[in-house]
């Protein structure tokens, strides 16, 4: 502050999430400006990967899309992508924030033609797909990305390709001399909304992930269902393409293991018993077990649990498995104890899902930053006092989707409070 007064009405939302989108749009339409950075090149975050979410299992892009024309329509609304916070100085109502940009080398008149992207030779994993396929050095993130504008890889910048793909935009949006960069601006409140990355799988060695064909994440699994997916919706084998119709399921793959993430995330048995459905849609014969600790169904989700449950060709076996190997025929093979029955077990699949948990972004993102979290690396949410630092979406724990609108609804109001109460000082 100085003289009591307050030298920043804006608020800054970090991460680009459903979280920070809707947080975004809330306070600017409650008549503040808002500063929203995202490290990627396009909003959306998982929410944008998702086939399908909770509770109407709608597909992303229809609730997605209406925040982002809410975007463009509010001109109090300033979005930088490609942009992360280095550092964090000042107060409530009078912060300094150091802004960091990566190069995308293409210029905001791109028309999105895909010119470029023809002119290109080289391929990179697609991170839109967790690098299940590939896409050109020169790509748009995903069909429905915001902004709708051409990324080029570092990787052929230097290159006589690299001039190619330049030479071949017939606007001149390629910058080839785009360089790293950083820029400061002054906040009155920021919101935390760095969200979540999955926990990797490959920590759990006795599960073979990256060792065993065909055993693959939860996440992975949804882009596998999606229409803009790898297979463009075919839930197939990853090693040879073979249609997935026998599949386990492997709950708490990590979570609540103090060896790997102790907490609960809270999607992820409902997030298997989605894929569960999507394997029955797709295939009439298909047969899943899924292996749980305990099934946990909140709120007004417990019906979807049931019918699911009282689906023959779904199978639940109580049991934590001790190990996944290759069989004999290639399978991967799921070994371990029924709980319930105490029968030895060895049961091979077409593909293994493991239904990993949440890990908060947020170690990475703003990590210079004095931020309070707890002993999962969560950002504590303030709840009592009007602080500026606030937490939204998965950021502050696991939440689900509407859950996450919810915190990012009550972070806004909490950011405008904190505005507010300095203003009558």
């Amino acid at each position: 502050m100085s003289n009591g007064k307050l030298s920043s009405r804006t608020i800054l939302v970090v991460g680009g999430g459903i979280a920070g989108i809707s947080a975004t749009v809330e306070a600017a339409e409650a008549g503040y400006e808002v500063v929203l950075v995202e490290s990627s090149p396009t909003l959306g975050g998982r929410v944008a990967q998702l086939n399908r979410y909770f509770p109407k299992l709608c597909q992303p892009t229809c609730g997605l899309e209406i925040n982002y024309q809410r975007i463009k329509k509010n001109r109090a609304i300033k979005v930088y992508t490609m942009t992360s916070v280095g550092k964090v100085e000042g107060e409530t109502g009078n912060f300094t924030v150091s802004l960091n940009t990566r190069p995308r080398f293409v210029k905001a008149n791109c028309t999105a033609c895909g010119d470029c992207a023809g002119a290109a030779e080289s391929e990179i994993d697609n991170p839109f797909n967790y690098g299940m396929d590939k896409t050109k050095a020169a790509y748009l993130p995903h069909a429905m990305a915001f902004p709708l504008r051409y990324v080029i890889d570092p990787s052929v910048i230097g290159s006589p390709e690299a001039e190619k793909i330049k030479a071949s935009c017939t606007v001149d949006a390629v910058d080839l001399e785009d360089k790293e960069g950083s820029f400061e601006i002054g906040v009155g409140a920021i919101i935390w909304a760095t969200g979540w990355q999955p926990y990797g799988a490959e920590k759990i060695t006795q599960y073979g992930y990256g060792e065993v064909a065909d055993v693959i994440n939860n996440v992975e699994m949804e882009r596998l269902a999606a229409m803009n997916g790898p297979t463009a919706g075919r839930i197939v084998r990853p090693s040879d393409g073979k249609e997935a119709k026998r599949v386990a399921f492997i709950q708490c793959a990590g979570s609540r293991d103090e060896k790997h993430l102790p907490y609960c995330s809270r999607i992820c048995c409902l997030g298997s018993l989605k894929h569960a459905a999507y394997l029955r849609e797709q295939y009439a014969d298909a047969e899943i077990d899924i292996y749980y600790i305990d099934i946990r169904a909140h709120d007004k989700l417990e019906g979807f649990y049931q019918k699911l449950k009282n689906d023959p060709q779904v199978n639940f076996i109580k049991s934590k498995p001790g190990s996944i190997v290759r069989g004999e025929s290639g399978d991967p093979t799921v070994k371990g104890e029924n709980t319930i029955t105490r029968e030895i077990y060895a049961n091979s699949y077409d593909l293994v899902v493991l239904a990993t948990g949440m890990e908060p972004s947020a170690r990475g993102e703003g990590s210079s930053v004095n931020l309070q979290r707890d002993e999962y690396g969560f950002v504590v949410p303030c709840v009592f006092e009007p602080d500026g630092m606030i937490a939204a979406g998965v950021a502050s724990g696991p939440l689900d989707v509407s859950m996450s609108v919810q915190s990012a609804t009550a972070a806004a109001l909490r950011a405008i409070q904190a505005i507010a109460q300095g203003e009558g000082k």
